[in-house]
């Protein structure tokens, strides 16, 4: 799966702790993270978006909404995929601005746009309309089991 952001470098962290200079020596390595803090991050909850204003953790969620939200990972789920290849005519993901890498896991929704799929796939548990050209993607899909 493609990555939508770039990993810092010592010359950002630099940058965020107000340093001037790159640092010349690694005295002063970046370690990792706290292991209880890493422990701690990966056993949160997930959370999800029943609404677009409403954030909730999945224990939070009610049945109505855990049904509504399966739903729309459903939906998700039926829409094409692919790797980028170099060749096509769009080279960014309009939702993290950047460009496809060769080997992006992409999606391709019913519009004809193209974007990284974590991107698109968090965007749609969100609102389930193209970002680029405001087409609903739910209507696109349900007309196509229709037609089949």
């Amino acid at each position: 799966m493609g990555n939508c952001f770039k990993r810092s470098t010592t010359d950002d962290i630099s940058l965020l702790r107000g340093s001037d200079s790159i640092r010349e020596s690694s005295s002063d390595p970046v370690g990792p993270p706290n292991y209880q803090e890493v422990l701690s991050a990966q056993n949160t909850p997930p959370i999800y978006h029943p609404s677009p204003s409403v954030t909730r953790s999945v224990t939070q969620l009610t049945e109505e909404e855990q049904i509504r939200i399966a739903k729309r990972i459903g939906l998700i789920q039926h829409l094409p995929t692919g790797k980028y290849d170099g060749c096509k005519k769009t080279r960014e993901c309009v939702i993290c601005m950047g460009e496809f890498m060769v080997g992006d896991a992409l999606r391709y929704l019913p519009c004809m746009h193209t974007y990284h799929m974590a991107c698109i796939d968090d965007w749609l548990m969100r609102s389930l309309t193209c970002p680029s050209c405001m087409e609903p993607v739910d209507a696109a899909l349900l007309t196509s089991y229709e037609t089949n």
